[in-house]
Parts: C-alpha cells; structure tokens; sequence
C-alpha cells in the first residue's frame, strides 16, 4: 500500500485567530495519528496573514506533545533563512522531546517575498551552490563528525530524518546524489512533475541512510460525503490560492458557491493547471482520483495536504482520504 502523510499549512481563517489555528493543528494531528498517517508536516512561511507556522520548530514542538506514534516534522525548513547550526540545535532538541519521530524537510526557497526575505536579516546567498553546501553542513552536525570544528547540542547524534524538498529539477538531481528521500511540491506546482520524477530515480545513489529511491508527492484532497459539498468545500483553498497569485495573502475565507466558474475560462484554466494534483469529490471519485495519481506517478508516499474553513469538515475530508488509501 501506499503510504499517505499531511501537509499542514496551520490556516487561519477569517474571524479566527492564530491561537485558534494552532489549536486546531494540534487536533488534526492526533486525528491523523489514528487515522494511520505517516507523518504530519508544517512549512515555514514568512508575513502570510493566513498561515501561523512561521515558527516552524515552535509549531512541531506544540504537535508532537499532542501525539506519541506519528512522525511529525517540516515540510519544510526554508534553509536559505537559517544558518545550519541553528537548524541543527532545533531539531536536535525536537529529536530529544519526541525520539525517532522527526522528519526535516529542506528546502531552498525563502518562502517568503523579498521584502520579508530582508526583514529576517539573513544574506540570502542566489549562488546554487550554497544550499547544497549548507545541506552537507547541517548533516554533519547531525553525525557528529567534527568536520565543522563545532558541535551542535542538541543535535550531534540526533535521529533526525533529511528530506530534499523541491519544484524544480534542482531538488530531484541534489537528492539523489545525496541518496535522500525526495518530496515533491506537486500539489501546487505540478509543471516538472515528471521529469522531476525521473530525475530523482535516474540520479539516485544508495545512502548509509536509504538504499533505494523514496519519493513523496504532494496532494491536495477535498473529500466529502458528495461530490457538489466536496467542490464547495475546495473553494476556500482555491480563493486564496488566486490571491496569493495576485500578491496578496488572505486569511482562508469561507467557501463560495460557484466561486471557480465565476473566474472566467482564463482564471479556471490557471487554477486548474496549477491545482491538477488533486481530488475533490465523494469517497468513490477521491479513490478514483488517487488511485489514477499513484499509477500515474509510482509514488511511494503521499503527502496529502487541504486548507477548509471549517475544522470539522476537515477532520471529516481526512477520514474520507484515509479509507480511500487503505482501499487502494
């Protein structure tokens, strides 16, 4: 079977707060521990009114005391934002509190404008070669090799799983070379998926840590009991998609009947391209729609992932998404 873990963006809604949405992660995490999913992962975004994980350790630290079996972890750390050490230190503290449960998600992006990228007071170094480096640096001080001149504690010895994240071929190739485990951002960046795919097996090399490729893919699941509830309730998402395409974050509004037909062939066409790794729909289109995506793709692991105005609505998607799984 295919292994099936959540993407949360920790959404705050209109009318809610982040105290709210850090009380919902927190719930929706235990809900998907016994739901058997494999991992539940929070990203790092900077000056989004909508998302509270900005303090991304912080955010894992609130969910792992809320389960005790799921791996919890990042998906993931913008590195570029950071230096190593840092990152290290964290999650070397994260792997204390919760032993053998903490996934780290690298990515290169700032996941941030430039203007916030500024405000974090980090040189944001553009040459290619820096997140490689800084990668290698960080799994060092994870060895405990001592080839930084520095130990990191907490950190050095720490059981902390390395993912490569990415969009682009970038990712693919770096973690391959490196033998790491993959996860592509295809729940809303789709362009590369296949060539990204092949990239990452093709490059691939055994690790001390894998020994054969994993590769996760992104998935966006809007499940409910019918067809027409599940399309309404993808609308938040879809509304506030649109506005950060037009440079503006938004806190996740509620759902609008119609709300993608009234954008025009041109605006439905663009939401349905970037948006194509997904199933909206009842149980039997969703398990139609994932059990298309893994034959399409092999994926060895999906990385689910949904933003809903109503927490409920969204533990009930869950549920829905995790019977569709274990059927396939």
């Amino acid at each position: 079977m295919t292994a099936y873990s959540l993407l949360d963006l920790v959404p705050i809604v209109q009318g809610g707060n982040a105290s709210q949405a850090l009380a919902n992660a927190a719930d929706l995490a235990a809900h998907a521990e016994s739901l058997g999913f494999t991992r539940y992962w929070v990203a790092e975004h900077h000056g989004m009114e909508g998302i509270a994980s900005a303090a991304t350790a912080v955010v894992i630290g609130h969910v792992g005391a809320a389960t005790s079996t799921i791996r919890v972890g990042a998906g993931g750390i913008m590195l570029p934002n950071h230096s190593p050490l840092q990152i290290a230190e964290q999650f070397g503290t994260l792997d204390a509190l919760f032993p053998g449960r903490v996934d780290l998600g690298l990515g290169r992006a700032p996941g941030s404008d430039q203007r916030v990228a500024m405000a974090i007071r980090r040189n944001l170094d553009t040459n290619s070669n820096a997140f490689p480096q800084d990668v290698l640096e960080l799994q060092s001080f994870f060895a405990d090799d001592g080839k930084t001149g520095i130990r990191a504690t907490p950190g050095a010895g720490a059981d902390v799983t390395l993912w490569i994240l990415g969009s682009s071929l970038f990712g693919a190739q770096l973690a391959g070379m490196l033998g790491l485990p993959y996860a592509f951002a295809s729940h809303f960046a789709p362009g590369l998926l296949d060539e990204a795919i092949d990239m990452y097996r093709r490059t691939f090399k055994p690790s001390a840590v894998l020994d054969k490729p994993h590769l996760m893919l992104g998935f966006n699941v809007f499940a409910a009991d019918s067809d027409a509830e599940a399309e309404l309730l993808a609308s938040s998402q879809q509304q506030a998609f649109v506005a950060i395409r037009s440079g503006r974050g938004i806190q996740l509004p509620p759902p609008v009947p119609g709300y993608r037909e009234s954008l025009g062939p041109q605006g439905a066409a663009m939401l349905g391209q970037v948006l194509s790794a997904s199933a909206i729909g009842g149980p039997e289109r969703v398990r139609e729609q994932l059990a298309a995506f893994i034959a399409r793709t092999g994926a060895d692991e999906l990385m689910l992932t949904s933003a809903m105005f109503d927490h409920q609505a969204r533990r009930r998607s869950l549920t829905l998404a995790a019977e569709a799984m274990r059927s396939l």
